[in-house]
């Protein structure tokens, strides 16, 4: 069995770049959704032990752990910013699944 990632940096420029428009265009409030996009492109060129991973997280699902995060981190003035990141990753693998690849 092996391990690979099919993702190309075309695919992932493209990606930044649809990321930075949804973010900019809706002034933030689409983060969830960008994330989500960019999220859901990873994993779908991820094989693991020839087992495909698939994404089922939404921006709408997302958003309203968002919107607590970031509250909370204005609330302490940003200290709450270091246990953020590890709550999204811990969001992300919670929606992140396997999937038999056929051969």
């Amino acid at each position: 069995m092996e391990s690979k990632f099919t993702g190309g940096l075309l695919g992932l420029i493209g990606v930044g770049i649809a990321q930075f428009f949804i973010t900019l265009l809706t002034l933030g409030i689409g983060t969830p959704w960008a994330i989500c996009f960019k999220e859901r492109w990873y994993v779908k060129h991820t094989v693991i032990d020839g087992v495909q991973l698939t994404f089922d997280g939404t921006g709408g699902q997302l958003f309203g752990n968002y919107i607590k995060w970031f509250l909370l981190t204005l609330i302490t003035l940003g200290i709450y910013s270091f246990w953020m990141g590890i709550n999204l990753k811990k969001w992300v693998v919670k929606h992140t699944h396997t999937t038999p690849v056929a051969q």
